[in-house]
């Protein structure tokens, strides 16, 4: 197992459906590199799942994704991020500022991810979960999308690395 090593500046998004650990991954490093369109939508209505929320969501999540890009912070984006227009969106942005976009891929077999889930409190329509499964790309797809380095899940550390210097 390796650790997850992200240098100042960098984009990561955290790609898989909902309950295979994107939320407890990111809880392993600082609360501040963390944008979530779930804490959005929750701020707008006090509901992370209230979906019509989603386009306020996401424009405060662009708005973040630029105030820390252009001070050369690290950031995570803890999303589902199965959609290539998602994607293409974050690599734009992470581009725009001249910074690199690497991806974190949850390889987590659905059977892991549909116990997951049922357990959580918010619980995620099973069609939904194995939908979203189904729309996770390749390693390959990701690079050719432009991320400069994609890392599994299940090959990385259980714990974060500490913070690199800036």
């Amino acid at each position: 197992m390796t650790p997850l090593i992200l240098n100042p500046g960098t984009l990561c998004a955290l790609i898989g459906p909902p309950g295979c650990g994107k939320s407890t991954f990111a809880a392993r490093y600082p609360d501040s590199w963390r944008v979530s369109l779930d804490v959005y939508r929750k701020l707008a209505t006090d509901f992370e799942a209230e979906e019509s929320a989603t386009p306020v969501a996401a424009e405060i999540q662009t708005l973040l994704l630029d105030s820390r890009f252009s001070r050369g912070l690290i950031t995570l984006v803890d999303s589902t991020n199965v959609f290539p227009h998602v994607r293409a969106g974050l690599i734009a942005r992470a581009r725009y500022w001249q910074r690199p976009a690497v991806a974190v891929l949850f390889d987590v077999p659905l059977a892991t991810v549909e116990e997951r889930n049922a357990g959580r409190e918010r619980v995620v329509p099973v069609n939904v979960v194995r939908e979203f499964h189904e729309l996770l790309p390749t390693v390959d797809q990701l690079y050719a999308e432009g991320f400069a380095a994609v890392h599994l899940a299940s090959e990385l550390a259980t714990t974060a690395h500490p913070r690199p210097p800036v």
